[in-house]
C-alpha cells in the first residue's frame, strides 16, 4: 500500500486532481475536509466539543452546524482557529487512521488535506504532493464555492501554508495553472509517485 499526502491551499484545485489521480491509478482517496464534515453532524462528539468551544452561536435552530458562521470567526481569530484545530486534529485524525487501517489491502491511497503537515498526517504518507496555483484564481474559486466575497476569500488564504513552504516541504509541485490536459499530462509525469 502507498498513501499519497496531496496538499495546498483552499481554491488550489485538490479535488480536481484527486479526481484525475483516481481515474488514472485507480487510487482510493480520503478526503479530510469531507471527513471532518461527517464527523461535526449534530450529535458526534466532535461537534458537540466544537460547540463547547465556540457556544450554541454556531448552530442552526435544526442543531446543525453552520459553517459559514464558524469560519467567519476562526478566520478572522488566530486563536480561535488553533483551538478548531487542535480539536479537529484529535478527531478527524484518528478517522483518518482508522480508514487508512479499512485499506490495507488497496494498493494506492491519496490522502487529500489542505492541513496535512499541520495535522502531523504528513507522517503517514509514503510521498507528498503539493498543488499551486495564482492567488486570483484560488480567490475565484474560493468566492464561487463557499459563496463569500474576495476578502473574506483573501483571508483564508493568507493564513493557510505559502507556496513557498510547499516548495521546500513537498516531494512534488503540480502547477495548476493551464486547464484539463496540463493536469493529465502532470499526473502521467508523476506516475512514479503513484505506482
Amino acid at each position: 500500500m502507498k498513501i499519497v499526502g496531496l496538499t495546498g491551499t483552499s481554491g488550489s484545485g485538490k479535488t480536481t486532481i484527486c479526481k484525475l489521480i483516481q481515474e488514472v491509478y485507480n487510487a482510493k482517496v480520503i478526503n479530510a475536509d469531507q471527513t471532518a464534515r461527517d464527523l461535526s453532524k449534530k450529535g458526534t462528539m466532535y461537534l458537540d466539543c466544537i460547540v463547547k468551544e465556540f457556544g450554541n452561536g454556531i448552530l442552526y435552530k435544526t442543531g446543525e452546524l453552520n459553517r459559514k458562521k464558524l469560519a467567519n470567526i476562526i478566520f478572522s481569530d488566530n486563536k480561535k482557529r488553533e483551538n478548531l484545530n487542535k480539536i479537529t486534529f484529535i478527531h478527524v485524525v484518528d478517522r483518518i487512521k482508522y480508514e487508512i487501517n479499512t485499506l490495507q489491502k488497496e494498493q494506492l491511497i491519496i490522502l487529500d488535506a489542505p492541513l496535512l503537515f499541520e495535522s502531523n498526517l504528513n507522517e503517514l504518507c509514503n510521498v507528498i504532493i503539493g498543488v499551486i496555483t495564482d492567488e486570483k484564481t484560488k480567490i475565484k474559486r474560493i468566492c464561487k464555492r463557499d459563496n463569500i466575497d474576495k476578502e473574506q476569500a483573501l483571508r483564508r488564504i493568507k493564513v493557510q501554508k505559502t507556496d513557498e513552504f510547499l516548495i521546500e516541504n513537498c516531494d512534488e509541485i503540480i502547477y495548476n495553472k493551464n486547464g484539463l490536459d496540463e493536469l493529465k499530462h502532470k499526473i502521467q509525469e508523476l506516475k512514479s509517485c503513484f505506482l
